[in-house]
């Protein structure tokens, strides 16, 4: 048992060391070592499909929510009605969407029969409970993520889910919503870089602290920063590593920069080992004012026989825009151009309200997910105490 314990002090305390390492790491530019090749992954445009089901919103208290609506709207989903309990949010919405409803309160949406879908980005802690709802009121749920904050929540919305048969969706959307990391996931099945052996994710992100309601501080509310941002990398971990079984073998996060907001966390990361392959995650809320973006995010997927790097939203190096995606195997170096990629997600889960399929994004690997997440964040030592 003692040499589990230092082995995990070892790791607390070398992971920040090794993670600054990289950062002094001088970035390459394109003709460092010769010649990168360009592709373009083309694929055939998709039009927003005709309404197939009808979907409303309650709770809209992330952003989030708008990419929500619009991948459902892409996959066939008519927006009826909305609720929210604040008037400025509410405004803000129908004043995006003029065509939906705004009904007087939850009860109303959650009782007309004609809505088959429910999209929520309320308050973290807010909306675990809100799923049991929408599930117990026979429709199914779509939720910004982090889709729950606590153990607790998990054990009841697996059981509910299992009583009521309905879909229980996190909108994972790093992945789901990018476009140059769902030609990853094509490439890595189609065997291009061999057997996955690890994924590193990282997730950055632009405190804009003024801009933050109060409950983003409080991390009863949002769950704590690997339940909040690193749930977009344990899904990626879990799907690129095709794992079904996976545990944390360390985890930790602090404060280190923040004291005027004492129940807030700005780092995190951990270690997890499963049965397709290792992972390593960090998130943090310090992304420098002078990027051009909240947040260099990126995902290396090792592989047997090469790697696929990741930079979802900016290619510090110098090329325009987002989703830069980069293989490197045995045979070359190329860019993939990924601006026509289709992002399916909505479409899917559309089909799987209709057709009560899995093609979206099967429920244990939703649960698994967070329940990994949600581990971590428990267990996590606080990098203050580490010696």
């Amino acid at each position: 048992m003692r040499d589990q314990q230092d082995n995990r002090r070892d790791f607390l305390r070398n992971s920040l060391y090794s993670a600054a390492g990289l950062a002094m790491f001088p970035q390459l530019t394109p003709n460092a070592y010769g010649s990168i090749k360009t592709v373009v992954a083309e694929q055939p445009f998709i039009p927003v499909a005709p309404s197939r089901i009808k979907f409303a919103v309650i709770g809209m208290n992330h952003g989030h929510i708008y990419g929500q609506v619009e991948a459902v709207t892409r996959g066939g989903g008519e927006l009826v009605s909305f609720f929210a309990k604040e008037a400025d949010l509410a405004a803000a919405f129908a004043k995006r969407y003029p065509n939906a409803k705004q009904a007087k309160s939850e009860a109303e949406i959650l009782d007309d029969k004609s809505i088959q879908l429910v999209l929520s980005s309320g308050i973290p802690d807010e909306r675990g409970p809100l799923g049991v709802r929408v599930m117990k009121a026979g429709k199914d749920y779509m939720v910004d993520k982090p889709g729950l904050t606590t153990l607790e929540q998990l054990a009841e919305v697996r059981k509910v889910q299992k009583e009521t048969k309905r879909i229980y969706s996190i909108m994972y959307s790093e992945r789901l919503e990018n476009r140059a990391t769902v030609k990853a996931g094509e490439l890595v099945k189609q065997g291009i870089i061999g057997k996955v052996v690890q994924t590193i994710g990282l997730g950055p992100h632009r405190m804009n602290a003024n801009t933050r309601p109060e409950w983003f501080f409080d991390k009863k509310r949002f769950g704590g920063i690997i339940c909040d941002i690193a749930s977009h990398q344990f899904d990626q971990y879990l799907f690129f590593t095709n794992s079904t079984k996976a545990q944390i073998v360390a985890s930790q996060v602090g404060n280190v920069n923040h004291p005027q907001y004492p129940k807030f966390e700005d780092f995190g990361d951990a270690m997890l080992r499963g049965n397709g392959g290792s992972g390593y995650i960090r998130v943090d809320w310090f992304s420098p004012d002078g990027l051009k973006t909240w947040g260099d995010g990126r995902l290396t997927v090792l592989g047997t026989e090469g790697f696929i790097e990741i930079r979802k939203n900016i290619d510090i190096g110098g090329r325009e825009g987002g989703n830069h995606l980069f293989v490197v195997n045995n045979k070359e170096t190329t860019y993939v151009d990924c601006s026509q990629v289709e992002l399916p997600y909505g479409r899917q889960l559309v089909d799987d309200v209709l057709n009560r399929t899995e093609t979206a994004m099967s429920q244990e690997h939703c649960f698994l997910a967070t329940e990994l997440c949600l581990k971590a964040q428990k267990n996590a030592q606080n990098v203050s105490t580490v010696s």
